[in-house]
């Protein structure tokens, strides 16, 4: 088989419709069309049922897919361990963590890594679920639980506090609260219930204090830790922030600073089959000097 026509046809699978397919590779609906009906010729066997609203695929066609998908993925791999053989540290380099870690923390001195490593192109992407690393999703995770699973090497990086913190302007507008119970008269800031969250029990504090956040007025909620700083910096609540994003604030004041919050710890995570990775190396030795120089 013509590896054009599986490429072709791994793109029309995925987008559902010619018109797509060729949006995606640049070429015209009617180029598309043709691929896939030589493809299908070739095979003698329907690998789409054609419908108004889109393709469907065959039988057929699924089985073709999973099978062009492996072969793709390895392809990939072995791209991937060509590059990581290469002497230099050159060549892309994507990063997942979540959004509060980059944007308080990586961020700000990723422009150093790039300027020892300018032939790197580095690619950050911020999500909160665990990314599949195995599958090339990302070439190193910075996470904040530890991997379950033994393909994959892990360095502890450091540990992450948390502190309930508010601003001074909220300070301003509201009686500073004396007790934890007073925080139940407060605007408390947590996550939503059943969302992905960044790390495990974000809504702690709300079950210590016996605050229920269903239905409360009281309660915001908020999917992101750096939204949840920025409502807390504009002074329109009372939230759990990590500390080192409140010590490096001073319009953010910590409350009940002895109030015991669990801890979070920070890991470096990589495949074991990317060990040899001069890019990887490179980054993971930026990391920790970085780290032991704070």
């Amino acid at each position: 088989m013509d590896w054009d026509k599986l490429r072709v046809f791994k793109a029309v699978a995925e987008a559902g419709s010619f018109t797509h397919a060729g949006e995606k590779l640049n070429l015209s609906q009617s180029a598309i069309s043709r691929q896939i009906s030589t493809l299908e010729g070739s095979l003698g066997l329907p690998l789409f049922h054609r419908h108004a609203r889109g393709l469907v695929l065959t039988e057929q066609g699924d089985i073709l897919l999973q099978t062009t998908n492996d072969v793709f993925n390895r392809l990939q791999q072995v791209q991937t361990r060509l590059s990581d053989s290469r002497t230099l540290p050159e060549g892309s380099l994507k990063i997942s963590t979540v959004e509060f870690i980059a944007s308080t923390w990586l961020a700000p001195q990723i422009g150093k890594f790039h300027e020892e490593f300018p032939n790197i192109q580095v690619t950050m992407l911020l999500d909160d679920r665990v990314v599949d690393l195995a599958k090339r999703e990302a070439d190193v995770a910075l996470r904040l639980q530890p991997a379950d699973n033994s393909d994959l090497i892990e360095k502890y990086i450091t540990t992450i506090n948390f502190a309930m913190c508010v601003s001074k302007s909220y300070l301003e507008k509201h009686e500073r609260p004396k007790t934890l119970d007073d925080l139940k008269n407060h605007v408390m800031i947590g996550y939503p219930p059943n969302t992905q969250t960044p790390f495990l029990k974000p809504n702690w504090t709300f079950k210590r204090l016996g605050i229920d956040i269903n239905n409360n007025p009281k309660v915001l909620l908020i999917n992101s830790m750096h939204a949840r700083y920025a409502t807390v910096k504009s002074g329109n609540g009372i939230a759990i922030l990590p500390r080192y994003i409140a010590h490096q604030d001073d319009d953010i004041e910590i409350i009940f600073p002895d109030l015991e919050i669990p801890s979070v710890d920070l890991y470096f995570v990589y495949p074991q089959e990317r060990r040899n990775s001069k890019r990887i190396a490179v980054f993971k030795e930026f990391i920790f000097t970085y780290m032991q120089n704070t």
